[in-house]
């Protein structure tokens, strides 16, 4: 079986993995957000490729669910004591050394997806993960600020989340470079020869918006054969964990399990949705999505576990066989 994976950072990286415990032997293929993607102290940084690269090659720090285990922080510290530069993303000294390896082959004039292949080669994924585009994008916030010219401020996505919490009123969010943004080699291949194409449980709007938005990809999936499958980000009307309740609002989405599914919207009637799992808190809105024209069903969504997330990842599975065209 031949599977497809839309995928954002933590919430996607968790999801995969109980998808590979799941299904073992089928061909993978995760294609990751890159919109999250800054250069700070001049590396390259791309927080959700590599946060499934860790997740999946058992690198990752399981506490924070982000980074390196068995990080130590002696750059940053040494960084911090300087003073002379903005010091709130956390660069771990191991995690630096990806960064580092990155930013030289980039350098050199290799791709994104020719490096992400050569990085995630060491950890032996039992995916292949390539970029959504081997272009630049950035997800930008515009923020309430009074003292800013017009009452507003834009901040790169990273900005708003690590340094400012997501405490900020957001007004916009824009993909900055989207508009010269092509798919990165292989993903319409991947998207066009899936079995099974999935959207996990990634914020919608900076996560999974960005890929959607690279030119082709979304009309790529209108078209393509196999069924698209997604599980809801929310649960009893807040996100298990993440910004989402602070993002969707600012572009007109309902934060709730069927609001998300409208966001999508039913493959039969333009949108991308032929079903869509909710957590067993909001069966209520299964009539309401089903009536939507998008196959609903309510099964556990708390991903507490690799044992809990691979049921996950069979009920997707079973409601994308159900819904097969």
């Amino acid at each position: 079986m031949r599977i497809t994976v839309l995928a954002g950072g933590i919430g996607a990286a968790r999801f995969l993995r109980g998808l590979v415990a799941h299904a073992p032997d089928a061909d993978i293929t995760v294609i990751g957000n890159t919109a999250d993607d800054l250069t700070l102290y001049g590396l390259r940084v791309c927080p959700d490729l590599d946060t499934v690269m860790y997740t999946l090659g058992g690198g990752n720090d399981e506490g924070r669910g982000w980074g390196r285990a068995n990080e130590t922080w002696h750059a940053l510290e040494e960084i911090r004591a300087y003073d002379a530069v903005p010091s709130w993303f956390g660069l771990g000294d191991r995690d630096i050394g990806t960064h580092l390896v990155r930013t030289e082959l980039l350098a050199q004039g290799r791709s994104l997806t020719e490096v992400t292949a050569l990085l995630t080669a060491r950890w032996r994924l039992p995916v292949r993960l390539l970029p959504m585009t081997d272009q630049s994008v950035e997800t930008h916030v515009v923020v309430e600020d009074p003292a800013a010219p017009g009452g507003h401020r834009r901040l790169h996505f990273q900005e708003y989340w690590v340094r400012h919490h997501a405490e900020l009123p957001v007004v916009d969010i824009t993909f900055v470079g989207i508009e010269d943004a092509t798919p990165a080699p292989g993903v319409l291949d991947a998207i066009a020869s899936a079995d099974v194409l999935l959207f996990p449980p990634s914020n919608p709007v900076v996560s999974l918006g960005p890929i959607l938005s690279v030119q082709g990809i979304r009309s790529a999936l209108r078209a393509a054969s196999a069924p698209i499958v997604g599980l809801s980000p929310i649960i009893g009307g807040a996100p298990v964990r993440g910004m989402a309740d602070k993002l969707l609002p600012a572009i007109g989405v309902d934060t709730s399990a069927a609001g998300v599914a409208l966001h999508f919207g039913a493959r039969r009637d333009g949108g991308l949705l032929d079903g869509w799992l909710v957590d067993e808190r909001d069966a209520p809105a299964v009539p309401q999505v089903t009536a939507a024209g998008i196959a609903a069903r309510a099964v556990p969504l708390l991903m507490s576990s690799v044992e809990a997330t691979a049921a996950m990842a069979a009920a997707a599975l079973d409601l994308a066989a159900a819904v097969r065209r």
